[in-house]
């Protein structure tokens, strides 16, 4: 059985911080492309964040360029989204996401379609 359980979810502030962690378990986690996603109710998912099975490489969306940082450990088997200057707009539900084997982050890499394996979300919200 593959385990994404996303946590460190919350409400803040408008230019506050946030951190979500991905705790993974069950399959290879050191051999997985990872992302981040969010997704509001009725509206399409959205890839945020993407990093490579080394963590080497990363990719992110335009939205949150300079404001949040993906970042990966694999001994613990975990997976982090640093999350600053956080805006009203980047409240919704937050998903992790993995699928095994290499990767080199792209655009490519923030289609949803492109990972096998999610977690349940954490809910971000931001006041203003």
């Amino acid at each position: 059985q593959v385990q994404l359980v996303e946590s460190g979810g919350g409400s803040v502030q408008a230019g506050g911080s946030l951190r979500l962690s991905c705790a993974a378990s069950g399959y290879t986690y050191s051999s997985a492309c990872m992302g981040w996603f969010r997704q509001a109710p009725g509206k399409e998912r959205e890839g945020v964040a993407v990093i490579s099975t080394d963590g080497t490489s990363t990719y992110y969306a335009d939205s949150v360029k300079g404001r949040f940082t993906i970042s990966r450990d694999n001994t613990k088997n975990t997976l982090a989204l640093q999350m600053n200057t956080l805006k009203p707009e980047d409240t919704t539900m937050y998903y992790c996401a993995a699928r095994l084997g290499w990767c080199r982050p792209s655009s490519a890499l923030l289609l949803a379609n492109f990972y096998n394996y999610w977690g349940q979300g954490t809910q971000v919200t931001v006041s203003s």
